[in-house]
C-alpha cells in the first residue's frame, strides 16, 4: 500500500500530467506535492483547490445519498488547456484530503485519470 510520495510519483506517470499534490481541505495545506504548481505556487494552489473541495464536500446540493456512499467523490475543473481532477480520499479519521492532479488538455485523458486516482486513492495508506 503506497504512501504519499509513491501515491503522488504514481499519479505523474498518468498522460499528461503536469503535477499532482494531496490537499487537507479542512486546512487548505498540501501534505504533499509533485511536479508543477498550477500558477507556480504549490501552497497557493492547495490553498485555493481546497476552498472548492470544500464547497463540494460541505453543501448537500452535490453530496450523495446513503449511509454507504462517499458524499462527493471527485471534482472536476476544465479550462481552456488543462483539467484539475480532485480526488477524495477514504480515511479511517476524519477523510479530510484529496488528492490533486492537474493534466495538460491536449495530453491529458481525463476518463483514464479519474479511474487511476480512484485507485490510488482507495490504496493510499496515511499515517
Amino acid at each position: 500500500m503506497p504512501g504519499i510520495d509513491e501515491c503522488l510519483l504514481e499519479a505523474m506517470r498518468l498522460p499528461g500530467a503536469r503535477g499532482a499534490a494531496l490537499v487537507d481541505w479542512t486546512s487548505g495545506l498540501a501534505l504533499g506535492t509533485v511536479g508543477e504548481a498550477p500558477g507556480g505556487d504549490h501552497e497557493t494552489a492547495a490553498a485555493e483547490a481546497a476552498e472548492l473541495a470544500r464547497l463540494a464536500a460541505e453543501h448537500g446540493t452535490f453530496t450523495a445519498r446513503g449511509a454507504d456512499r462517499p458524499p462527493v467523490e471527485d471534482v472536476i475543473v476544465t479550462n481552456a488547456d488543462s483539467y484539475h481532477l480532485l480526488r477524495f480520499v477514504d480515511t479511517s479519521f476524519d477523510s479530510s484530503v484529496f488528492l490533486h492532479l492537474w493534466l495538460g488538455r491536449e495530453e491529458g485523458n481525463l476518463a483514464l485519470a479519474r479511474i487511476r486516482l480512484g485507485e490510488m486513492a482507495a490504496r493510499l495508506v496515511l499515517g
